[in-house]
């Protein structure tokens, strides 16, 4: 989202751009009534056409003259210059239109795993999905485990099946696909007529039989029924069907409505961008059979200490609670939060409470801050147009936030509270960055911040270790996202490989004799000091103990002997890596009795350890992390044969819950840099996995 001051745009507007395309429907659209509102998600694999169908739904009704190209990077959906470059989405954008009365706010989500997150904060925006199928392609098993998600929280749900102009197209294959991999109560409630000269609804059948043979409306026609019947109320309709009554079709229709709102029956449609086909009917559905924002439960919210409230009722009247699903960062307008109203209003010129928890561990430390909302608007894609409000179930875009980031709860002043936040994936793909000279550092140091704030599912690191910071991404996909934005703010950066980090030990015991004696006139400084070193038994950590005998140290300086010996164990004494599980045992030494000193002693202490590694066998040891899989029960062997190859020690496996199986195994750090990546080809998409650190081993020669 971008705008230039208060302007409603600073995109272009040339002939190619989706401003310059942009119709009297354009206009702000802004909600009144939260019965006429729906928010609906489209989700669905990368490719599948979800972004064309939301520019030919924006053309149909009038918000655009003509639909954008994807390649040309000209639709209203895409316009992050990431996702112009991969041609394809890898953010969520809003593009709300006018279907009657009805605002209907069509949420295009990324397809490509890599931008899970942006797919999740989507759905929480939504109260409804619009699974979009190809017509020519497969069904992966990334939609699929989607699916299951949206099962587990009752979301309603339909299905379009896109790209119907393909010569290769087949709905009915595409039907039985989707049934396939979504249940059984997933029907068609058109099917289209010979050449797709339009659309035959099933209930209705064909009034003319050259436009499409009887048998296939009759096919569907006898399921579809049963399918509505099943999920009514009224428990009379199933005898009277199987007596041969004509069942009136205002009542299979509105039972058909009350079953798709209530998450039990999923109607597939048929369509087409190209040519239209099926849009008509694709937004009466959207306006007569998803719900409001009335008809669904709002997240759960609670006090800033964390005691329950409760539950949103979901009026404009109500109290405020809005969350940030998206943020973005505009050279002219600062920092722009797209925001999800769930109750109450959002005024301009109104004071409100920002509040962020639960992400500490991501580089987002918990927040709270008041400011007053300057400027709101209706997205539309890229630019944003001025409302003076946006009432509950209606989504707004809010400009000149300093403190709010993707998460975070926008609530009254005088009455803050927090919502609930969804669950985000975990990044668990490493990329090291650093600067290309000591002021891109610092200019990295500037925009990092900026970059994190508008993406949860982006971790930062600084490795106590290795010194290393850390991106912890969802893929390459994601990685490449983040660098083009940091270099977009004028960072010059580079990867770089990143460091396992290492630890050392003592293998075999030693003895070190740590001489540090100068005189150079005036004060000098002397101190020598023998130690014995042993190793302890993994994670021993590191024992201390003085076998002086005859007070040859003083205590004070047996002190400044330890010291010196955890200086150095932190430095390491063979690699550059901290030395753990030993033992040092001090057994002598001498003093002078004006030049010792605690500084003198600690020199000594780093130099009887660096002498006892030089003759001991110093073993490298590897980090371990426990790792656990959830794959569907068909990849369970090939998972299980390239944990092996990654000198994986498998230690069980359990039924996961639903479907498939959880792995447990044991897996170096270093075979785990790019298993993100690697699991999701290894599974076609459907696999995960989270990890945590277990000890460290031995590295192998």
């Amino acid at each position: 989202m971008s705008a230039k001051g208060t302007r409603e745009t600073a995109r272009g507007t040339g002939p190619g751009t989706a401003e310059a395309r942009r119709g009297e429907n354009g206009a702000a659209l802004a909600a009144s009534d939260p019965a006429k509102i729906r928010n609906v998600a489209l989700v669905g694999h990368s490719g599948a056409g979800k972004s064309m169908l939301v520019e030919s739904l924006l053309a149909a009704t009038g918000a655009i003259t003509r639909m954008g190209s994807i390649s040309e990077g000209t639709t209203v959906s895409d316009s992050d210059p990431s996702a112009i470059h991969q041609q394809r989405s890898v953010t969520l954008s809003v593009a709300p239109i006018l279907v009657g009365d009805v605002k209907v706010n069509l949420i295009d989500t990324p397809g490509y795993t890599d931008f899970t997150g942006e797919l999740r904060a989507g759905l929480r925006a939504a109260d409804a999905a619009l699974f979009v199928v190809s017509a020519i392609d497969g069904i992966d098993g990334a939609t699929v485990a989607l699916w299951g998600e949206c099962e587990k929280i009752r979301m309603p749900r339909a299905v379009v099946v896109s790209k119907l102009d393909h010569p290769r197209a087949d709905f009915s294959a595409a039907v039985v696909r989707c049934q396939e991999a979504f249940g059984e109560s997933v029907l068609p409630l058109y099917v289209p007529a010979v050449g797709n000269a339009g659309l035959i609804g099933v209930l209705h059948g064909a009034a003319d039989e050259d436009q499409t043979p009887a048998s296939d409306v009759e096919e569907a026609r006898g399921p579809l029924i049963e399918g509505i019947i099943a999920e009514s109320e009224d428990e009379t309709l199933m005898d009277r069907y199987l007596e041969g009554e004509e069942l009136p079709l205002a009542d299979l229709i509105q039972d058909l409505e009350t079953a798709v709102a209530r998450a039990s029956f999923f109607p597939v449609m048929p369509t087409s961008a190209e040519t239209g086909l099926g849009l008509a009917e694709l937004m009466a559905l959207l306006t007569d059979a998803l719900p409001s924002p009335l008809e669904r439960i709002n997240p759960a919210v609670m006090k800033l200490d964390g005691s329950s409230l409760k539950p949103l009722e979901g009026e404009p009247t109500g109290r405020l609670a809005a969350e940030v699903v998206r943020t973005t960062v505009d050279p002219f307008l600062g920092r722009v939060c797209l925001v999800r109203v769930f109750s109450g209003t959002l005024r301009v010129d109104s004071s409100i409470h920002i509040g962020g928890r639960g992400l500490a561990d991501r580089g987002h430390e918990d927040h709270d801050a008041d400011e007053r909302i300057t400027h709101l608007y209706s997205p539309v894609g890229s630019s944003l147009k001025a409302v003076p409000q946006c009432i509950a179930g209606d989504i707004c875009a809010i400009s000149k936030l300093a403190s709010a980031e993707t998460g975070d709860t926008v609530s009254d002043r005088e009455a803050p509270l927090l919502i609930e936040t969804w669950n985000m994936p975990e990044p668990l793909m490493p990329v090291a960055i650093e600067g290309a000279s000591r002021s891109d550092e610092d200019a990295l140091a500037k925009s990092i911040g900026k970059v994190a704030a508008a993406d949860p599912t982006l971790r930062l690191e600084r490795n106590q270790d290795t010194h290393q910071l850390i991106l912890w991404c969802m893929g390459e996909a994601h990685a490449e996202v983040v660098l083009d934005r940091l270099r977009s703010q004028g960072v010059k950066l580079q990867t770089v490989d990143v460091i396992t980090p290492l630890r050392e030990t003592f293998a075999s015991k030693a003895a070190g004799h740590g001489r540090h004696v100068k005189q150079s006139g005036g004060h000098g400084q002397f101190a020598i000091c023998d130690i014995e070193v042993e190793p302890l038994a993994r994670g021993g950590g590191f024992e201390f103990t003085d076998r002086i005998v005859g007070g040859a140290i003083p205590g004070t300086f047996v002190t400044s002997v330890e010291k010196g010996v955890r200086s150095q164990m932190l430095k390491g004494v063979s690699a550059g890596f901290p030395v753990v599980d030993i033992k040092v045992t001090l057994v002598g030494g001498k003093t002078h009795s004006v030049d010792s000193s605690d500084a003198a002693f600690q020199a000594a202490g780093a130099l009887a350890l660096r002498e006892a590694a030089a003759t001991a066998k110093i073993q490298l040891l590897e980090p371990v992390s426990s790792v656990v899989i959830s794959v569907p029960d068909e990849y369970v062997g090939a998972v299980m044969s390239d944990l092996s190859g990654r000198r994986g020690r498998v230690t069980g496996t359990t039924a996961a819950d639903g479907e498939g199986t959880e792995i447990s195994a044991e897996v170096p750090d270093q075979e785990l840099l790019r298993y993100a990546i690697e699991l999701r080809a290894l599974t076609a998409g459907t696999g995960r996995f989270s990890r945590s650190y277990l000890r460290h081993e031995p590295l192998p020669k």
